[in-house]
């Protein structure tokens, strides 16, 4: 049977960033940090599947990482920072915010994982903002049928 469960520590950072607004200088044009990354994970036949939103995402910031039974999932959104108006194609003008509510800044989530999955065959994709990592349960993990052997040297007792 695999055994799942988050990293606390995770979600106690995460309570505590919201309450004290701790941010980074990586978000230099925002004063808000990444808060979560929404994630599913289910068994389908003889694998788990685990899906994180993660829009907006360069492809090449996302790290996926299997370690000591921990699989860590990584990523990184850059925002506009002061200074570097892309738009305009000029990098000596100010960016003046209107509305700035999408997060910039690095996600991370830990799962811990059983030694019911094949740490060989973990694959991950990226499509469409969603990121799919499949887990292929190991072979001893593996439902099987147990064969019962039956007597069959009987014999017969006459009287």
């Amino acid at each position: 049977m695999a055994t799942f469960s988050l990293d606390p520590f995770t979600n106690i950072d995460t309570l505590a960033r919201g309450l004290l607004d701790i941010t980074s200088p990586v978000n230099a044009g925002s004063s808000r940090s990444p808060r979560f990354m929404p994630m599913d994970l289910y068994r389908l036949d003889e694998h788990y599947v685990l899906t994180a939103d993660l829009p907006g995402m360069d492809p090449g910031s996302i790290d996926v990482d299997f370690d000591n039974g921990t699989l860590t999932i990584t990523a990184q959104r850059s925002g506009v920072v002061e200074g570097s108006d892309s738009s305009a194609g000029s990098a000596d003008r100010s960016v003046d915010w209107l509305v700035n509510e999408r997060f910039a800044g690095s996600y991370r989530r830990q799962v811990t994982i059983g030694d019911s999955v094949d740490p060989g065959s973990i694959t991950a994709s990226y499509d469409n903002g969603v990121l799919t990592v499949t887990l292929p349960l190991a072979e001893q993990a593996k439902s099987r049928k147990i064969a019962i052997d039956h007597g069959t040297d009987r014999k017969e007792i006459t009287a």
